[in-house]
């Protein structure tokens, strides 16, 4: 499998599920300093232009964070990614889904404001609301995510790297985790994970 990614996105959410496996998997770094991911070669893999994009064992294109976090537990079971419970399963993925459609797309209006708009001033706009959004997102995580150490409480699971991923974003967008202590103990037990310090070893994050 090949995964494509760019640094410091959330398509690193799935590099440290799939280190989370056995499974053998290369990175591809798509580099969006130079707008790689605007040109028709990569169109050709996504053409949403966006990561991440896994390219399956027999040349399939999947996309979505989310969707490519249920195929890596699903092709590795043994990773226990997933819990057998249908409500815990639920309760994960709920987060997983407030992550990809409301934390994400408030960190997104920081740089990513053409999105939504165009006059500039929109876009100024849209940046200085971030930080209230990301600390309000902040709160949500810690009152309403974490269980525990990881958003099962014990248990690692996919939203683990899900949630990792939109948590490293916050400083920069103007939230300190210190005020969030949850948080900062979720994020802390993260970076003791193996696969965390593998994709920290290659500069992934």
């Amino acid at each position: 499998m090949r995964l494509y990614y760019a640094n410091g996105t959330i398509s690193i959410a799935v590099a440290i599920a799939l280190q989370e496996t056995e499974l053998e998997w290369k990175p591809v770094r798509v580099d969006f300093a130079t707008a790689e991911q605007t040109k028709q070669k990569y169109l050709n893999i996504n053409p949403k232009g966006r990561v991440p994009a896994l390219e399956t064992e027999c040349g399939e294109i999947l996309t979505e964070t989310g969707a490519l976090l249920d195929y890596v537990a699903a092709l590795a079971p043994r990773a226990d990614l997933v819990p057998d419970a249908p409500h815990d399963a639920a309760y994960m993925r709920g987060v997983m889904y407030y992550l990809a459609s409301t934390m994400h797309v408030n960190h997104a209006h920081r740089m990513r404001g053409s999105r939504w708009a165009d006059r500039a001033e929109s876009h100024a706009d849209m940046q200085a609301k971030v930080p209230q959004t990301m600390a309000a997102s902040a709160t949500y995580v810690q009152e309403e995510c974490l269980r525990g150490t990881y958003v099962l409480g014990t248990e690692f699971s996919i939203a683990d790297p899900y949630l990792f991923v939109a948590c490293s974003w916050l400083e920069g967008d103007g939230v300190n985790v210190a005020d969030y202590p949850a948080i900062a103990t979720f994020l802390n037990a993260m970076e003791a994970r193996e696969s965390v310090k593998w994709v920290r070893a290659q500069g992934m994050i």
